[in-house]
């Protein structure tokens, strides 16, 4: 669909106050989610931090990994 003008453009044949009123909706939620999702996202960051923090922050000497991760040889020869 080509349009002559700008205003052609706005006015839509007369539907142009629903369509962008349309976009201007769905721009609005998805700014409120992108805002939302980063406010969350730097809140669980900070209960990590403070919850880090609150159990010390440093590891012991005797802090024994979970898992290891070791070279094993395996030969070739039968």
């Amino acid at each position: 669909m080509a349009f002559d003008s700008l205003t052609a453009l706005i006015h839509m044949d007369g539907h142009g106050p629903y369509v962008w009123t349309c976009y201007g909706v769905f721009l609005l939620v998805m700014v409120f989610l992108v805002v939302l999702s980063v406010r969350k996202h730097n809140a669980v960051i900070q209960s990590c931090r403070r919850s880090y923090e609150s159990e010390g922050g440093k590891q012991t000497r005797d802090h024994k990994p979970a898992a290891t991760f070791s070279r094993v040889n395996i030969s070739q020869e039968q």
